[in-house]
This record gives structure tokens, C-alpha cells and sequence, in this order.
């Protein structure tokens, strides 16, 4: 298995002119150990840069206010709300999407989870759900159900699978699902 270290630093976009207009900046961003250049605005969020301009559309656009947690991604592997994270503001740093989670063809414990304790309805907050899920473990912050519900909560889910999710988070904590070292992820 390539850890996540090892994808980031392997895959490149040539080299090519990016045209830009009179109110566009060129923005280079390495996401899910890709290397991208764009023109933007400076004041386009991140979220509208992935789903946009790099067709990434798995990171949901929810409340595109920071309420809900939809549109979580990680940058240098800590969670944030990509809707009120610029674009700009991520030059230099390492963007992981929903899109990166699964190694190749191979899906991420906390994926495998999901689908094992039916962690979805609906499915839209689902990618969020699963970036905060991964970090949420990588963070510490998994000792027992109430701990998990607290650092969850900025994920917010209308169909009211909560208790399923915790169940994944837990079945990933315990390692029943062979869950990846953050070593190796």
C-alpha cells in the first residue's frame, strides 16, 4: 500500500501555461498529492476551486456558511471547512479531498466502516462525515462516544445516521476493519 506521504509527492500536471483573466491570479495547489495550477480570483473559496475548476465534486457544497461540515477537507492533514477556506491561501500546502482517501482501488477503513454500519442515508454529507472521521482518529479525540459526538458535531447529517457513524469511527478506533497507522495514511 502507497502511503499518503508517498502520493503526494508522486503525480504532477505538466507544466503548462495557465491563462489568466485581468482579475485572476495563478494559484498552484497540490491536491491528493496531485500539483495544479489554476487562474482564479483571489477571493474564490477552495471549495468553489475544487469542485470548479478542478471538477473534484465529491466535497459537497452544503450551507456554504461553515455550519454544516459538507464541505470538509483536510489541509496538511488537519480538517477544515473548505467553503470559508480561500483557494489562495493554500499555496504551498497539501489539500486532501474525499477523492484521496482511498488508496487506488482500495477504500480507506473508515470507508470500508461506513458502508458496514450503513454510515449514510442520503449520502451528501457523507465525503465531510469521512474526511472528519479519519482526522477526528488521527486527532485523538475517539476515547468514547461522548468524546466522539463532541468532535464530530461541526458534521451534521439530515438523515440522523449519527449513531451508525459512531459505530464505524469506533469499529476503525478498535481495528476491526485492519484500520491504517497514521503512519500510513
Amino acid at each position: 500500500m502507497r502511503s499518503h506521504a508517498q502520493t503526494t509527492t508522486t503525480a504532477t500536471v505538466p507544466d503548462t501555461a495557465v491563462v489568466r483573466g485581468p482579475d485572476q491570479v495563478e494559484v498552484r495547489l497540490s491536491v491528493n498529492g496531485v500539483a495544479r495550477r489554476l487562474a482564479i480570483e483571489p477571493r474564490v473559496s477552495l471549495l468553489d476551486a475544487l469542485r470548479d475548476r478542478l471538477a473534484l465534486s465529491g466535497t459537497k457544497k452544503g450551507c456554504n456558511q461553515g455550519a454544516c461540515g459538507a464541505c470538509t477537507v483536510w489541509v496538511d492533514r488537519r480538517r477544515v471547512l473548505s467553503c470559508l477556506t480561500l483557494a489562495i491561501a493554500c499555496e504551498g500546502r497539501e489539500v486532501t479531498t474525499i477523492e484521496g482517501l482511498a488508496d487506488d482501488d482500495t477504500l480507506h477503513p473508515m470507508q470500508s466502516a461506513f458502508i458496514s454500519h450503513d454510515a449514510f442515508q442520503c449520502g451528501y454529507c457523507t465525503p465531510g462525515q469521512l474526511m472528519s472521521a479519519v482526522a477526528l482518529l488521527d486527532e485523538g479525540h475517539a476515547t468514547d462516544d461522548a468524546e466522539i459526538r463532541e468532535w464530530m458535531s461541526g458534521n451534521l447529517c439530515r438523515c440522523a445516521a449519527y449513531p451508525h457513524i459512531r459505530a464505524a469511527i469506533r469499529e476503525v478506533r478498535d481495528g476491526a476493519s485492519g484500520a491504517r497507522s497514521d503512519a500510513t495514511h
